[in-house]
């Protein structure tokens, strides 16, 4: 009997046997593996984009096809620190996170996934002690330069038991959008587990698999998420390391996101909020113990793609110019799964140099400064992270001198 590529996939968290999809997106390039001028014509390598759907524990996920250093390495092109709208995210949070818990220069604060010390700059603003821990050096770097002492590692336990060796233990541990990025899920809890003071904290925010689904955010899948978190998969991941879930809290960043905060199961100084009991049953009502809600996405998926593609065509046979505004890498999903190309999108901008002057993988499109929309005069400009639309619609409220108008391609096809 042949077998089939799911007969040996395991779950990364519990370990059992997976076989049911949640979504196909067919086969696409890393996200942030943005192409240079003179290598557009090198082979380009493309990796399945299957996720699955665990029976047992509910967690949605992407196999390990292509491994963490691939992607997270010297060349990564996400800087956290070019977005108005994420910085004052950062900002509000720090702000109120340090009133909460009483953080201050006596406290210790470790970022994992720090990137260009986007927050931690908030934190050694009210001087807070902090460490960052980035596993890509050229963002790693920057945070250097900002006065944030930054270890240039994957964390997981064996980054964690290195800290605490030299008595580095941590009152608040921060992942902000970074569980996702777990390949060894287990590990990198476990290392959260040993780094944490007996009274620390944990807090961390990814975007709700809930709003994924009831949004249609299919472009948020791509190759350094591994893993896709409704709350009833995410608590038992850390009830297993003896970590308790004693809040959470709804919030507006990337489509939907929840912000969890964590203690060691058994600190009875901090009080459990009922708001954790009250989203779980959410969940339950919503169908999220239930496989063939999950297995219903897929459609979804295509009817989007059928009705951004007929748009765009359309607009083209009319005579219409269509760019794009952004290079982020759920953007790159969504091109890459609908087939767009320069034949359909002439070019895109982004205000990061580290992404201007580069193709975006895969469709290879020209990505340029924000200044080219101004001498092109588009009739059209199609707003690849839409998740901060409302910020770029306001930096670009120019376009509507010469009759420009934007596009939201998700939930669905939106002109505005």
């Amino acid at each position: 009997m042949n077998k089939t590529m799911t007969d040996n996939l395991k779950c990364r968290f519990c370990d059992y046997p997976i076989k049911h999809t949640f979504v196909d997106l067919g086969m696409s390039p890393i996200a942030n593996a943005y192409v240079r001028k003179e290598g557009e014509n090198k082979m380009e390598p493309f990796y399945p984009l299957k996720v699955y759907i665990c029976e047992k524990c509910f967690l949605v996920q992407l196999p390990s096809s292509v491994s963490r250093e691939i992607i997270f390495n010297d060349q990564y092109a996400y800087f956290s620190s070019y977005s108005d709208s994420w910085l004052k995210h950062a900002k509000d949070y720090v702000e109120k996170i340090t009133e909460r818990f009483r953080i201050d220069s006596k406290s210790k604060v470790v970022e994992l996934a720090s990137n260009d010390g986007y927050l931690l700059q908030y934190f050694k603003e009210r001087g807070v002690p902090v460490l960052g821990i980035e596993p890509s050096g050229n963002t790693a770097e920057v945070a250097e330069k900002k006065g944030i002492p930054t270890i240039v590692k994957f964390f997981g336990v064996e980054t964690a038991k290195e800290l605490v060796s030299k008595k580095e233990y941590a009152d608040l541990i921060i992942a902000n959008n970074v569980l996702a990025h777990a390949p060894d899920l287990n590990d990198f809890v476990g290392g959260m587990k040993i780094l944490l003071k007996p009274s620390g904290v944990i807090t961390i925010e990814f975007p709700h698999l809930m709003n994924l689904i009831n949004h249609n955010e299919f472009d948020t899948i791509y190759h350094e998420h591994y893993s896709y978190y409704s709350y009833i998969a995410v608590e038992k991941i850390f009830l297993r390391h003896e970590l308790e879930i004693f809040d959470v809290e709804e919030i507006a960043t990337h489509g939907g996101s929840l912000r969890i905060f964590i203690k060691h199961k058994g600190n009875s100084e901090i009080n459990n909020s009922e708001r954790t009991a009250d989203l779980k049953k959410k969940e339950i009502g919503a169908g999220f113990k239930d496989l063939e809600m999950y297995k219903s996405f897929q459609e979804k998926v295509k009817k989007t793609k059928r009705n951004l593609l007929e748009f765009l065509i359309k607009a083209k046979e009319e005579g219409k110019t269509v760019i794009g505004y952004g290079a982020p890498a759920k953007g790159n999903t969504l091109l890459n799964y609908c087939g767009i190309r320069t034949d359909l999108i002439d070019y895109t901008v982004d205000r990061s140099p580290h992404k201007q002057n580069c193709l975006l993988p895969g469709t290879h499109i020209p990505i340029f400064h924000p200044d080219k929309i101004k001498e092109t005069k588009p009739d059209y400009i199609l707003i690849l992270p839409w998740n901060i639309r409302k910020e770029i619609m306001d930096q670009m409220s120019y376009v509507r001198e010469w009759g420009g108008k934007f596009i939201v391609p998700i939930p669905e096809v939106l002109v505005c």
